[in-house]
């Protein structure tokens, strides 16, 4: 269960009734709220007005962020449950009201009414067929002018969305849209503890890793309502976002392009260590030995934060479908990194010596061991960096191990 003591909920329903009891509720609308005195009210109404009109029982749950206008007087007012987060940020209230929530269903959106809550329904009909995550598409329902400033339209939306597609084989469209459906089991299944903005980013991502059925349904973005400019700042979010979602992305970003560079260089310093080369006419001297070191400790660097990223993502969210987290739990990879790379560390060390004392007692030209030199350096250092990232490796496995204990 993903530790989620960072966001402090200080008041839940009285009787501490959980949706899997008897006179529950279906459905949860759980709305973020920081000052939104103007809109909130007309939020609630919608939503309440959804579940009247489908015959289904629905609660309405505020996360309050700190509000100091009437905003919380006003859902108190109409029926809704107000649940109290401390800690700022949207993340943090939408995880507060969630967690407060009692239904089956949870369906989330803001509370300046640019998303229309009348529109719950069919967030409530895909999750009855099946689904355990539903996104709105904003750019396949369509976009009332002013709704959306142009830098987020036509750039900051398309592109994060692509890169997020690109990095997590994502099919969802709009990876950003507001507005979404999920199960309270899904929910826990994503375990989502960002408390900013790139909440939303982190919740696909890790749907998309624990393997939840995705569905998304149109839905259409309005202006808000509140009269005043919004909590979201364009870069400051933007990068937030961005940086969640390649940090999330261990495959791409550092397995797959270490082990392609690995290779490359260690093809490389085997052909060239007893000096240059040529090959089809072209001449492979010292400036490619140097090439092929940096491809080799890039690659196996980049091979070595790959398997610690996963195993730190894995420590706050153990619902996953990967394989090198539990090859790694039931192997020794602290005892093979210890020993293999001690053992390239002393021989690449021990070379260099040698090469050092055949200079100094017997003389020559050093030239002519350059290659050489490089390639004995570069175990050196390859055989250091898997022995030190093995130690690292081994504390956060431990650390893994014993969040699943509990």
């Amino acid at each position: 269960m993903v530790d989620k003591s960072n966001f402090a909920i200080v008041q839940t329903d009285l009787d501490g009734q959980r949706a899997d009891d008897e006179g529950a509720p279906l459905v949860s609308a759980v709305i973020p709220c920081l000052n939104e005195e103007r809109t909130l009210g007309i939020c609630i109404r919608k939503a309440l007005d959804v579940f009247a009109k489908r015959g289904i029982k629905g609660e309405v749950v505020v996360g309050d962020n700190g509000s100091s206008d009437r905003s919380v007087e006003i859902a108190e007012s109409l029926g809704a449950r107000v649940v109290h987060q401390r800690v700022k940020g949207y993340g943090a209230a939408i995880s507060a009201a969630a967690e407060a929530a009692r239904g089956k269903y949870l369906i989330m959106a803001d509370a300046d009414d640019s998303y229309d809550w009348s529109g719950l329904g069919d967030f409530i009909d895909a999750l009855e067929a099946g689904a355990e995550l539903v996104m709105g598409d904003r750019f396949a329902g369509g976009i009332e002018p002013g709704a959306m400033p142009a830098l987020h339209r036509y750039l900051g939306n398309p592109v994060l969305s692509t890169i997020a597609r690109w990095l997590h084989h994502s099919p969802v469209h709009d990876f950003h849209c507001g507005m979404r459906g999920f199960t309270r089991e899904a929910f826990r299944k994503m375990g989502a503890r960002s408390p900013g903005m790139e909440f939303a980013s982190e919740m696909v991502i890790n749907a998309h890793r624990a393997g939840l059925v995705i569905r998304e349904v149109p839905i259409k973005l309005y202006p808000d309502k509140r009269g005043r400019p919004p909590h979201l700042r364009s870069f400051r979010d933007g990068w937030r976002h961005l940086r969640l979602i390649v940090a999330h992305a261990p495959n791409t970003i550092y397995l797959i392009p270490g082990a392609t560079l690995l290779v490359a260089g260690i093809a490389g310093l085997a052909t060239l260590a007893a000096g240059p080369v040529r090959i089809g006419g072209w001449y492979f001297g010292i400036h490619f030995v140097a090439l092929s070191a940096m491809a080799t400790l890039i690659g196996l660097s980049a091979i070595l934060f790959g398997m610690l990223a996963k195993v730190a993502i894995a420590i706050y969210h153990p619902v996953h479908g990967g394989r090198i987290v539990p090859w790694l739990m039931r192997g020794r990879p602290l005892e093979w990194l210890v020993f293999s790379g001690g053992a390239l560390a002393v021989a690449g060390f021990g070379a260099d010596v040698l090469l050092a004392l055949h200079w100094i007692f017997v003389g020559g030209p050093m030239e002519q061991s350059v290659h050489l030199t490089f390639v004995t350096t570069t175990a050196c250092v390859a055989g250091m960096s898997m022995v030190l990232a093995g130690f690292v490796l081994k504390l956060l496995l431990d650390n893994l191990d014993g969040r699943r204990a509990f």
